[in-house]
């Protein structure tokens, strides 16, 4: 947001994610995803050591449809700049 210049996606979720884990991207965070968009990268990036949770610090990343995904070293600064932009707890966009 304020600290990034854009990013050119794939296109796919499960691709970011796997990019993540893999250490290409720091962090990944997306919103009005639904469970089969997140459920394979969440593994990975777990398998891998990295975090995930929605945009608040909370579990329900699988069917609240926030998704916050980063390696271990920066999830707590991604996390405070994340509820910053989001700090209404309920889906960005949505009444």
């Amino acid at each position: 947001m304020e600290k990034t210049h854009g990013v050119r996606r794939l296109g796919s979720a499960a691709i970011d994610l796997a990019y993540v884990a893999c250490g290409r991207y720091d962090a990944f965070y997306e919103y009005h995803l639904k469970p089969w968009d997140v459920a394979a990268g969440t593994v990975l990036i777990r398998r891998a050591g990295g975090r995930v949770c929605d945009f608040w610090g909370e579990d329900n990343f699988l069917f609240g449809e926030t998704y916050l995904a980063t390696n271990s070293l920066i999830h707590k600064e991604f996390l405070t700049l994340i509820k910053k932009q989001f700090p209404q707890k309920r889906a960005p966009g949505r009444p």
